[in-house]
């Protein structure tokens, strides 16, 4: 036997444990007529002094759906025009039921098209699939007008969805350029290159100075203890002495200078336009309106020893919260909670998710203790198990650990001495 390696991405076929017909789900939602045949044919033996017991499976959702179909004006149409024989893909059984081939025809009816919708993606067994799986499951039992539209419109304004998946597509807000400066030295730009080494003048950090126009550039040394009134001196001293103060030109000389600036913004308009031009093609334009609910994007953070693993599970996203006021072109104003005052309440629209429907319950965000930099920590909650894992020269003792905001099915191994030197709590109730 050889075993060849398959790509991922080229498997456009699902794997066979994928493709078997028991992990289907949507076999749970109607029993099929054979099962219910074989109960009725199976025979029930009989001991002394036992009660006997007889029981009747039927498929409750089938018999809702069935007495439903009566009242449907759509489904009535149907039924004439089955007669004319003018819907040749649909079939009536011997109980007055309407298929479109093998799929039975819903109604229209809220109630039975929601819970199939709620069966296929909020239980246990489904756990919140994407709309296009259930699409292809739904599809295979049952039929109804823009069902595939139904599906997605479900998924979209599910709650646990939007907060806990990530998304696929595009980071959102267009490239917005900075205006092109009208002179030099009228803008620049400032950063600190701190760390290096102390020299011995006591410097140990360089402030770089930038004109936007022209690119020029000073390195002023500095201390990192320097305040603001200090570096302020420096400012004028080093840059507005040199640049600040205009000269006396001839008239030739400085329409000659106005000509050479127009043609320098002109040339930075055209490169600005052709680098936003590239940076659109990975980005699309979002926005919002005021008064909408959104959801504010947050990163989980772990120690070390989750080697920055992230759980399937762990909240991306918390809220909704109210829109208050546009800031700018891409930035919004949010209506925070008391328990994020702590977190600048605005944000830029690549960090806010559309609230499509406002969900009945909202997750406690007292359980996220989220930072002002829209970050949470997460913690160990419990040891679960325990194990030892041999290599050549010893032995490493293992811990199974529970983790805040997630299940104990989401437990990880950890090991146990760098548990004990980053959290020595969880080890106090331990027997040693």
């Amino acid at each position: 036997m050889e075993i060849h390696y398959h790509p991922g991405k080229a498997n456009v076929v699902v794997d066979a444990l994928s493709r078997k017909s028991y992990a289907n789900m949507a076999l749970g939602f109607i029993m099929p007529h054979e099962l219910c045949k074989e109960f009725e044919r199976l025979s029930l033996g009989f001991l002394h002094h036992t009660t006997a017991t007889a029981f009747e499976a039927e498929p409750t959702l089938e018999q809702e759906i069935r007495e439903h179909q009566k009242g449907d004006e759509k489904l009535q149409e149907i039924r004439e025009l089955l007669k004319l024989g003018k819907a040749p893909h649909f079939r009536e059984d011997e109980q007055g039921t309407l298929w479109y081939k093998n799929r039975i025809c819903v109604p229209n009816v809220d109630s039975i098209r929601k819970l199939i919708l709620s069966e296929a993606h909020d239980t246990a067994y489904s756990i919140h699939p994407g709309s296009t799986k259930i699409y292809y499951d739904l599809k295979e039992r049952f039929w109804w007008y823009g069902m595939k539209r139904a599906v997605a419109e479900y998924v979209a304004i599910c709650d646990t969805c939007q907060r806990v998946k990530a998304e696929h597509q595009r980071p959102a807000s267009l490239l917005q350029p900075l205006k092109v400066p009208e002179w030099k030295w009228k803008e620049i730009t400032m950063d600190f290159i701190v760390g290096l080494p102390r020299a011995q003048k006591g410097y140990n950090s360089i402030w770089v100075v930038v004109d936007r126009l022209t690119k020029v550039a000073h390195f002023i040394p500095v201390n990192t203890t320097y305040s603001g009134a200090k570096l302020a001196e420096l400012y004028i001293f080093r840059i507005v002495c040199l640049h600040g103060e205009k000269q006396v030109f001839g008239p030739d000389i400085i329409q000659d200078a106005k000509q050479q600036l127009r043609i320098v913004q002109e040339n930075l308009r055209v490169a600005q336009s052709r680098q936003r031009s590239y940076a659109d093609v990975r980005r699309r334009d979002l926005s919002f309106k005021v008064d909408d609910h959104v959801y504010l994007k947050v990163s989980p953070m772990r120690g070390i020893h989750r080697f920055n693993m992230k759980g399937k599970l762990a909240p991306r996203y918390i809220g909704p919260f109210k829109i208050l006021v546009k800031k700018g072109e891409v930035a919004y104003r949010l209506e925070l909670p008391p328990s994020l005052s702590g977190v600048h309440d605005v944000f830029h629209v690549s960090q806010l998710k559309k609230c499509l429907i406002m969900p009945e319950e909202q997750a406690p965000l007292e359980e996220l203790e989220v930072q002002e930099d829209l970050t949470y920590t997460e913690h160990p909650v419990k040891i679960l198990d325990t194990s030892e894992r041999n290599t050549r020269n010893k032995k490493i003792k293992m811990c199974r650990v529970q983790w805040s905001h997630h299940t104990e099915a989401e437990a990880t191994w950890e090991r146990e001495d760098e548990l004990k030197a980053a959290y020595p709590a969880l080890f106090a109730n331990q027997p040693i």
